[in-house]
């Protein structure tokens, strides 16, 4: 097994910067975790006060953007990075960022350090991903009406109890299957039962299908899927420079809100200091730059440049 190169942050920074680049705040977590269901209810109410099409799907994209940032917040417990307290770590990463999606801390969190240690090498689990790039731009025009039109979210939710059921065995009561996926799924069915509770006692039931799933299932899958180009697609194999395992995008605000929220274009960086906490990943972006380390860094302009970049096969 290769396992990625690696550089010590020693090497690059002073014991002091290292120090303020790496220490785990007891608050900023929290406060992230808070912003994202902030947004997520803001965004909502814009639509409930004002319902219209432009605010309908406003609140999609912004709703939908904001379960990605759960998402990357699970990903920041997963690094212990949301509280130095890992109780608290994992309490926020599995039950206000993971479970409401129907993800799982536990599991994610092996699989994804597993990513880190082979980042770009054969056995990291993330290189399927990646390895369709550069793809034609009809392909990935299609990748995204999939994507936009729920397509994908019910063939990752639905595909494998559909899979499951083709392959039950003779006598085997489909019950046995969806009781199965219900059991792996708890967590996420308790929040949003909980959820669609609330807002049926508010009169507003409607708002867990129209302002939680819809989301979940258009702008979601698709932001998930350009975070990840951005991140790995178009990264050489085997690549031997851990400046070059991953990728960093500038990201303007409009991207921020609706594609890359909580820092995570930031991924060149992430992957050379794993453990530091992702508000300070622009932070060690600009050290490096002050210190004229940044030339050799895999970077885009912007998410356009990569989707141009990664849908660039010509069709034979």
């Amino acid at each position: 097994m290769a396992v990625a190169a690696r550089i010590k942050p020693q090497e690059l920074f002073a014991p002091e910067e290292w120090a303020r680049l790496s220490a785990r705040s007891s608050w900023r977590g929290i406060a992230m975790v808070a912003h994202a269901w902030g947004v997520i209810l803001a965004a909502g109410a814009l639509f409930v006060i004002w319902p219209n099409p432009l605010t309908y799907i406003a609140a999609v994209m912004l709703i939908g953007a904001r379960q990605l940032g759960l998402a990357i917040l699970m990903h920041e417990a997963a690094h212990g990075g949301l509280h130095p307290n890992l109780k608290v770590n994992d309490w926020l990463g599995e039950w206000l960022c993971a479970a409401p999606l129907g993800a799982s801390l536990n599991a994610y969190r092996p699989y994804h350090l597993t990513h880190h240690k082979f980042a770009q090498q054969a056995e990291d689990p993330d290189l399927v991903l990646s390895a369709p790039f550069p793809t034609t731009r009809a392909s990935l025009r299609r990748k995204i009406i999939r994507d936009l039109t729920g397509q994908t979210f019910f063939k990752q939710r639905l595909g494998p109890i559909i899979a499951g059921l083709k392959k039950r065995s003779h006598g085997q009561a489909p019950g046995a299957i969806f009781a199965r996926a219900a059991a792996g799924q708890k967590r996420f069915l308790l929040i949003n039962l909980a959820m669609l509770v609330v807002l049926s006692a508010a009169g507003l039931w409607w708002a867990w299908p129209a302002l939680w799933i819809v989301p979940m299932a258009t702008w979601f899958p698709l932001v998930t899927r350009l975070r990840n180009i951005a991140e790995h697609a178009l990264v050489a194999k085997d690549e031997p420079d851990p400046f070059r395992h991953a990728r960093t995008t500038r990201a303007n605000w409009l991207e921020r809100a609706l594609v890359a929220p909580y820092h995570v274009n930031f991924h060149a960086e992430h992957h050379l200091f794993m453990h530091v906490p992702c508000w300070n990943l622009p932070r060690a972006h600009r050290l490096l730059r002050e210190k004229g380390l940044t030339d050799g860094m895999l970077t885009a302009p912007g998410y356009l440049t990569v989707l141009k970049a990664a849908s660039g096969k010509v069709s034979t």
